[in-house]
């Protein structure tokens, strides 16, 4: 059985005063205990809409889950009642966003706020266990001199910092799916390279899977097994991450691939993508 199995979801968001539109279109796809599956595409292209359903964060309505099955080792999600989403949200499936400075309280300390994590989650816990277990996640993201930034607050760290503190959080109720989305996108490029070489230590240090969303093809090699490549809301590739890269079928996908930046190539501009061409060949 697998951690996750995603059957033809069909999600859309119908606004009472607009037209509804389809975000999600019949997307299929599964996650396996210890796996890096990436979702990759533009924004707009219905991804992080995905991940979000796992949990059925997204309000409803607007969002309507018009169809399909969200399988979370057997359980459909979208028959769980809100008591029993509420032990499935941050203790089986943790999420991490890509602006830690708007996900992180302002006026909390790092340590009240991971402690929130263990009371909720992490019943067998005693609060006598908290600064504890708070010091062994910060130290495994990182942290430097974990136990004096426990009554730091969100501001007064990098941003690099505080995506590491996001991830310690996160991993602090010890989940079975870690959810990344975008965790890199508000970091400059040295800080991106540590919090990727970061999750893959993570990941074979504590056994967890990871769901990354991305609209960069650059950052998978050495993280990601599989790819998912969506467009407009639905699925147009998948495979394994080194086929992709070397040989995509789609070509939004080796459009997506063209436009990363390589170094020592001699172009005054960077690929775009044609839209209305791509719509045009399905």
């Amino acid at each position: 059985m697998s951690l996750l199995s995603v059957e033809n979801l069909r999600l859309s968001f119908r606004p009472e005063d607009r037209p509804a539109v389809e975000a999600v279109k019949g997307v299929s796809f599964s996650l396996e205990e210890g796996e890096t599956l990436a979702i990759v595409g533009e924004s707009g292209s219905g991804k992080s809409v995905t991940a979000m359903a796992l949990t059925r964060l997204l309000p409803a309505p607007p969002a309507h889950y018009e169809g399909g099955r969200i399988l979370l080792r057997g359980r459909d999600v979208l028959a769980l009642s809100e008591a029993e989403l509420r032990g499935v949200r941050g203790k089986e499936i943790a999420y991490v966003f890509q602006d830690p400075m708007t996900s992180l309280n302002p006026v909390f300390t790092i340590r009240s706020q991971i402690a929130e994590t263990l009371r909720l989650h992490r019943p067998e816990l005693s609060p006598g266990d908290y600064d504890r277990e708070i010091v062994y996640w910060l130290n495994e993201v990182g942290i430097v001199n974990a136990a004096d930034r426990l009554k730091s607050y969100p501001h007064e760290l990098s941003g690099g910092m505080q995506q590491r503190v996001m991830i310690a959080m996160a991993l602090a109720a010890r989940p079975a799916l870690l959810v990344a989305d975008e965790p890199t996108t508000a970091l400059d490029a040295t800080v991106q390279k540590q919090i990727i070489d970061l999750l893959a230590r993570l990941q074979q240090q504590h056994g967890m899977a990871i769901l990354l969303i991305t609209h960069n093809f650059h950052i998978l090699p050495g993280l990601a097994h599989r790819v998912v490549v969506m467009f407009r809301g639905q699925m147009v590739e998948t495979g394994l991450t080194d086929d992709i890269l070397r040989n995509p079928s789609h070509p939004y996908s080796r459009a997506l691939i063209d436009c990363v930046p390589k170094i020592g190539a001699r172009k005054h501009r960077l690929a775009s993508i044609d839209h209305a061409a791509l719509s045009a060949a399905g």
